[in-house]
């Protein structure tokens, strides 16, 4: 979903009453960790989305050689989940920007972050338009970097 349609979407899920739950990500190499995740991201409201990154930021993040797959692959096998009910690519490295467009009702990250450690200004952009963030365990021994060692 492009950003434009994506603000009269989330328009609608408001004057319908319905909440809308954001997770983001890079979701380079689709496993059952990310599903799992994704599954229980999407019982903590109504709607879930998920701020994609772009291959820029995905290269910026997690180096030269990633990603594996381009940004309208890994956006499409997303949107084919049950869980998933829409997915808008964003460029930056961090979800700032698309927070603050978005307003999510809720914030759902993994595991590995806390409060703290979540990233500040990201943190604002939800709770600044009263939104609440939820920290979702992930599925141990699942991750993208321990899927691309085994293969190498």
């Amino acid at each position: 979903m492009d950003q434009a349609r994506l603000l009269n979407w989330r328009s609608g899920l408001r004057t319908q009453g319905k909440s809308l739950v954001v997770t983001n990500g890079c979701f380079d190499l689709l496993h059952a960790g990310h599903v799992h995740y994704l599954a229980q991201a999407k019982e903590q409201g109504d709607c879930l989305l998920i701020g994609l990154n772009g291959d820029q930021s995905v290269s910026e993040l997690k180096g030269p050689t990633r990603p594996i797959n381009p940004e309208g692959d890994r956006a499409l096998v997303l949107a084919a989940l049950a869980s998933v009910d829409a997915v808008c690519v964003f460029a930056e490295k961090r979800a700032t920007r698309f927070l603050e467009k978005v307003q999510p009702d809720i914030y759902v990250k993994g595991g590995d972050y806390t409060l703290e450690t979540l990233d500040s200004d990201e943190r604002q952009a939800v709770l600044s338009h009263g939104g609440s963030i939820v920290f979702i365990p992930f599925l141990e021994g699942r991750s993208t970097t321990q899927i691309i060692h085994r293969m190498g």
